[in-house]
């Protein structure tokens, strides 16, 4: 036997972290039809109608609306997708994303 000893000093506990959230934004244009955001909503977001149009005037009012909350590949791949949709529909319809705090 060597001098060394092996034995273990006690458990190693491993801590896993849950993945940071992050906050996917409608922000406001005056350009896209009302409609329109309604639909890429419920598209994207799977969100109900009544909710969609919820979302859609909320950030009328205010400039921006938090629309759902993602780990950040799937908020950054939502936001893209909404962004996209309105682009190929010719809107300046935008979505972003930002850490939750």
């Amino acid at each position: 036997m060597s001098d060394t000893d092996l034995k273990p000093r006690g458990k190693v506990e491993l801590k896993t972290e849950r993945p940071r959230l992050h906050k996917v934004i409608l922000v406001n244009d005056d350009y896209s039809p009302r409609e329109f955001v309604v639909t890429v909503l419920k598209s994207v977001f799977h969100v109900t109608d009544d909710l969609a149009y919820k979302i859609m005037m909320t950030a009328h009012r205010r400039g921006v609306c938090v629309v759902a909350v993602y780990t950040k590949e799937i908020a950054d791949t939502k936001a893209d997708e909404g962004t996209r949709l309105g682009q190929e529909a010719g809107h300046p319809l935008t979505f972003t994303t930002e850490p939750e705090e």
